[in-house]
């Protein structure tokens, strides 16, 4: 497989991928991520083989806007709505309940995990494409990468296209925390911190 770079601005080539099945690389607000269509089960288990990453690993959902949660879960907490419109976009990914269409490549659980990362690239895309799975950019294991050459290095000739959108900031992942329950769980520490959580559910 030949692996294309193109500036993050050509939307096109990246949609045209993605409707064909196949998987693309693009900047986030943290890392670059590889992502598929987020109802595509075949282009999901693409992303396991292009990173050999171990297939219990569920792919969490970046989404455009916040109208896609309905299309990505079911019976939405209001926990997960209010931390949503505070803090996203933004580093904040909420487990929530999924909608059984979700193809079993995502989660082989009944939650998923999603939030709309804070970067103009990546917001392009997937208000133009939907939502999509997306993890980062590297091979599993191995340093994920903030540049598009980062992404060559590990996952040239594994992915098709590669969005050029310059450095991204990288530093920590977002927070995880479950919206599942009747409290918020944090499951990975991030930049908001259950203090911040707790504050915008009061």
């Amino acid at each position: 497989m030949k692996t294309e770079v193109r500036p993050a601005a050509q939307l096109q080539p990246a949609l045209d991928v993605l409707k064909n099945g196949g998987i693309v690389a693009f900047p986030t607000d943290t890392v670059y991520g590889v992502g598929a269509l987020a109802f595509d089960n075949a282009a999901i288990e693409s992303i396991y083989t292009a990173k050999d990453r171990p297939l219990e690993k569920a792919i969490p959902i970046l989404i455009g806007d916040l109208k896609d949660l309905e299309v990505i879960g079911l019976n939405i907490p209001d926990m997960a709505l209010r931390l949503a419109a505070r803090f996203w976009p933004g580093p904040l990914t909420c487990i929530i309940p999924k909608q059984p269409s979700l193809p079993p490549a995502v989660s082989a659980t009944q939650t998923v995990a999603v939030r709309i990362p804070n970067h103009p690239d990546a917001l392009a895309l997937l208000r133009a494409a939907g939502p999509m799975a997306v993890t980062s950019a590297n091979i599993s294991g191995r340093q994920s990468p903030i540049s598009a050459q980062e992404v060559y290095d590990q996952l040239n000739g594994r992915i098709p296209l590669i969005l050029d959108g310059g450095n991204t900031p990288g530093g920590i992942p977002s927070t995880l925390v479950d919206c599942t329950g009747e409290t918020p769980i944090i499951f990975r520490e991030g930049p908001v911190t259950m203090e911040n959580l707790i504050s915008a559910l009061q």
